[in-house]
């Protein structure tokens, strides 16, 4: 998969900023001094932990050299480093009081090795605070399975992007086994969207992107269209013309 697009990605800076607020919101630590944000994207969610503990030393780790450079763009007063989640941990220095993890794991294989690796950056009785999306549960992934799928474009694509994600009662003995103490909650988003094509803008960053990749500029195209007329099927507009998308998300915070 080629790099991400940090621009593609925050043009909804605003919808994808929510949940790492909420999370951020339930860290229950006081004056934490260092923490990390794994899969910090283009830094938002990292400047989202400096504003909550503005006395901590915060490092933003990501995967993709894209986002990590807008990210020193736009938060220069912040560390960030190249970091891939699946394999790096040995390069970490220090132990952290905060590892936090927002809308990234679901890219990453192997969440038993990938937590505990999380869990042993932490100092005692530091917190691990993870978002996840719970794509599974929502039409525009079943809508993408279904059009890969498809006698039209089945042929295109070598193979089908994989979700990493356990289930709820896979992370509850998970975390029972890792940490003194942690909760679990789920939130669905109605985010408010003006126009169905903004569903389709959503997932060109993030579900459609594994798909994009592998096409030509003209297949892309026609690839984009298709999926913009089924999602017009399974998600309905709003009498103001603005368009409810649903997205599920599954939260978690753990004591070391």
């Amino acid at each position: 998969m080629s790099d991400w697009n940090s621009e593609q990605y925050l043009k909804f800076k605003k919808e994808r900023t929510q949940p790492s607020i909420d999370l951020a919101g339930r860290i229950n630590i006081d004056n934490p001094k260092r923490i990390i944000d794994i899969g910090c994207g283009p830094g938002n969610s990292t400047a989202v932990l400096k504003e909550r503990f503005p006395d901590a030393y915060i490092l933003g780790a990501d995967f993709s050299p894209n986002m990590i450079e807008k990210a020193k763009q736009d938060y220069s007063e912040l560390d960030f480093m190249i970091f891939d989640a699946s394999s790096d941990f040995n390069k970490i220095e220090g132990k952290f009081d905060v590892v936090f993890s927002n809308a990234c794991i679901q890219w990453i294989p192997n969440h038993k090795k990938l937590l505990s690796d999380m869990m042993g950056i932490l100092n005692s009785n530091g917190v691990m605070a993870v978002q996840v999306p719970n794509q599974i549960e929502m039409p525009i992934n079943k809508i993408i399975d279904s059009m890969i799928e498809s006698e039209k474009w089945k042929g295109k694509f070598k193979k089908k992007r994989e979700f990493y994600n356990l289930f709820e009662e896979e992370y509850f003995d998970l975390l029972s086994n890792i940490s003194s103490d942690f909760s679990m909650w789920k939130t669905v988003y109605l985010h408010r969207l003006p126009s169905y094509e903004s569903i389709v803008e959503w997932y060109k960053s993030t579900g459609l992107k594994p798909y994009l990749d592998v096409l030509n500029d003209k297949d892309k195209s026609e690839f984009e269209k298709d999926i913009l007329v089924e999602v017009k099927k399974q998600y309905s507009r709003q009498k103001n013309g603005e368009v409810i998308f649903p997205f599920h998300r599954l939260f978690f915070t753990a004591i070391k």
